[in-house]
């Protein structure tokens, strides 16, 4: 389970498996990036999107691993609403509505 707002809400945070890849590895030439397929999987086989919580990950992350169309893309054939804010991509990993109150 995730620390709340650390971006780990989904698993393993990005930032943390590039960063235990490099520490595994021991040098940057080795680096292996994080496949789409991958994150996908780890996005949306966390426990929050397997419970239908919501579950957010950074715009630039998601840009530079899969790309916004196909993240869109997949939010979408789902039925998942998806919405960006601050720099974030939030997804509500269920279909019900959403009401905004404020």
């Amino acid at each position: 389970m995730g620390r709340a707002g650390t971006g780990e809400t989904f698993g393993l945070s990005v930032e943390r498996a590039l960063l235990t890849n490099v520490w595994q590895h021991g040098a940057m030439r080795d680096f292996t990036p994080i496949s789409p397929q991958q994150f996908f999987a780890e996005f949306y086989g966390s426990q929050a999107a397997i419970r239908g919580e919501v579950v957010r990950r950074k715009v630039r992350d998601v840009e530079r691993i899969v790309g916004r169309a196909v993240f869109v893309a997949e939010a979408t054939r789902r039925g998942y609403p998806l919405v960006e804010n601050a720099g974030q991509f939030v997804v509500f990993c269920n279909r019900e509505p959403i009401r905004r109150l404020a």
